[in-house]
């Protein structure tokens, strides 16, 4: 799940065995199933165009899509090698019209929409790659091209605010990786995850839990609500709010 403005890490090896994110992180999984999981029980029947940010092979993509019967999806993401598996997973939801998924930047994509344009905009695993400058930029259009009474929901990895405390959970996660990944030989894919991870845990890139939500209550959305956290991986549901009657 990548954006151009972050160096494209997913171009490479990563991208093209994604799927092992399931060995090394299956909350990243798990996650994808709640987004579609809460969607279908906080708007039920009543959504018809959404917006995914990062798609990347299509995992949080079938979510939305087989649990919310009347979505209709534009998903992007700015990796090819990622974009084509999408596309293969997901070929009858393509062929049946629910989901178009085109190749380009997160922040460009938004703002080629116009306001107030989506029902619901949805991200697994994406927007902590972005640096925060881009990201800031990215839940901004998103408040913008969101219907009133819009939902704006992202299951990802939001880093503890307790630096001590995230700081020994990601090195339990380096040590969690190298027994996994040397178990079935692939210190090639190590050193590639291992560089990303570098990235995300970058001052530019890292995102924490809390100013998370202020910047999201600083655009607009109110209530922001925490359906669910263990460690890092979180999913949160964020409202435009609808003017009054």
């Amino acid at each position: 799940m990548a954006t151009v403005q972050d160096e494209n890490l997913f171009t490479g090896p990563i991208g093209r065995e994604y799927e092992m994110l399931r060995l090394i992180c299956p909350d990243a999984a798990a996650l994808a199933g709640k987004l579609g999981d809460y969607l279908a029980t906080a708007r039920p029947g009543a959504l018809t165009l959404g917006f995914e940010i990062g798609c990347g092979t299509g995992v949080s993509t079938l979510a939305l899509l087989a649990k919310n019967a009347g979505l209709h999806l534009l998903a992007v993401d700015s990796s090819a090698k990622m974009l084509a598996q999408a596309r293969e997973n997901l070929r009858e939801w393509t062929d049946g019209g629910r989901v178009e998924f085109v190749e380009a930047d997160a922040l460009e994509a938004l703002r080629a929409q116009g306001d107030a344009s989506f029902d619901v905009v949805a991200s697994n695993y994406a927007t902590h790659n972005f640096r925060d400058d881009f990201r800031r930029g990215v839940v901004a259009e998103t408040y913008r091209v969101l219907k009133p009474g819009g939902l704006f929901l992202n299951g990802d990895r939001f880093a503890l605010d307790d630096r001590a405390a995230h700081l020994a959970l990601t090195q339990s996660l380096v040590r969690h990786w190298f027994k996994t990944f040397a178990a079935i030989n692939r210190y090639d894919l190590l050193e590639d995850w291992v560089v990303h991870l570098y990235s995300d845990e970058s001052p530019e890139h890292i995102m924490y839990f809390s100013p998370a939500m202020t910047l999201l209550r600083d655009v607009g959305f109110e209530p922001v609500r925490v359906d669910y956290r263990e460690g890092v991986d979180t999913l949160v549901a964020a409202t435009k709010p609808a003017p009054p009657n």
